[in-house]
């Protein structure tokens, strides 16, 4: 049994699958091209480099890039803790490379592809350790951006540089003065004023892919809910009241197709699904899926972290995969106990402390 819906191409019809039986069977879905994928990345000449490639979403968006594109070259950029990851990457078709994006040797060694995605940068322990999230975040953009003056650049950022939004009002728009609470938002702030200031400098063309929240079965807000509901434990809806949330292919796709997409001097573009989800409604419906009773407490708070993706979903359509998608599988792969990375996204965090 199969569930059919427009894809992002707006020019046919899909299939969506129920649930998927392996992370094999989630990969291989979640990095299938669209024809919208396939015709903007031939739209534009040069291979593709991937810096910080190691991250959650890094791996299935450069096996998407070699399905969509096979006859560029996929470059896989990381310090490659993992071994076995690299290997993966490799056996997709994307070539790898070891480095330290913090060494500016290094980053000047590295192939000097017409295209960039720059998803590096630290979040999670950003608090105990604020000197290496500022490097991370700004220094390393700084080394990246000039020494990538020649291509286009499509940096990974955050929905956290902006301030709380009232709920009623559809969340940010791109031109939202920033307001980040926290060193995290504001280094990610610092890494997107980075990127700016050596497009102006250098004419460097890109975006500042502005993305909140990707949902992998793995990890994400839909599985943080997900997985507290069946562990019984309690959930405050006074943090975080209300989100946004997007199926992790469509984030991919999405920064992906932001190459054909770019501006000459770099602007923000906002990315999620796009509607404002109640928090509240989003356990029940999940507690509905997984037959357990959902301990609820606290009044939700008038504002949260939330954007208005109108910009994207005018140049990209609206998200292949619906919400309510989103939810069956989720719920499906929590009840199996199904593999996950222990990776809270800690959206209710307001204090913006990561």
């Amino acid at each position: 049994m199969h569930q059919t819906v427009a894809n992002d191409s707006g020019l046919a019809a899909t299939a969506l699958p129920e649930s998927f039986g392996s992370v094999e069977e989630l990969e291989e879905y979640m990095t299938r091209p669209t024809p919208a994928l396939v015709r903007d990345l031939a739209s534009v000449d040069g291979d593709i480099i991937i810096l910080g490639v190691a991250g959650k979403m890094g791996p299935t968006l450069a096996r998407m890039a070699k399905r969509a594109a096979p006859e560029k070259r996929v470059i896989g950029v990381a310090r490659f803790s993992e071994p076995e990851l690299q290997a993966q990457l490799e056996s997709w078709g994307v070539e790898t490379i070891r480095a330290d994006l913090l060494d500016e040797a290094q980053v000047n060694a590295l192939p000097k592809a017409r295209n960039v995605i720059f998803m590096a940068g630290m979040k999670f322990g950003a608090s105990g350790n604020q000197a290496l999230t500022w490097a991370m975040n700004t220094h390393s953009p700084a080394l990246v951006a000039n020494a990538y003056r020649d291509s286009r650049i499509v940096a990974f950022s955050t929905g956290n540089i902006y301030p709380l939004m009232d709920v009623l009002q559809q969340g940010a728009l791109e031109t939202t003065p920033p307001e980040p609470r926290g060193e995290y938002a504001m280094s990610c702030l610092g890494r997107e004023r980075m990127f700016e200031h050596f497009s102006r400098v250098h004419g460097t063309p890109g975006r500042l892919f502005r993305l909140n929240y990707a949902i992998d079965l793995r990890y994400g807000v839909l599985y943080d809910l997900a997985s507290r509901i069946k562990a019984g434990t309690q959930i405050d809806l006074s943090l975080m009241g209300h989100v946004n949330v997007i199926w992790q292919g469509d984030a991919n796709a999405q920064a992906l197709r932001c190459l054909a997409h770019s501006t000459e001097i770099t602007s923000p573009i906002n990315v999620s699904g796009p509607e404002t989800l109640s928090v509240r409604w989003l356990v029940h419906e999940l507690a509905k899926r997984l037959e357990v009773e959902p301990r609820l407490f606290g009044s939700e708070a008038t504002t949260a972290w939330l954007t208005n993706t109108a910009q994207a979903n005018r140049l990209f359509g609206y998200p292949s995969v619906p919400l309510t998608a989103m939810l069956d599988w989720t719920a499906d792969w929590v009840a199996r106990g199904e593999i996950a990375y222990n990776k809270p996204t800690k959206f209710e965090a307001r204090s913006g402390a990561f």
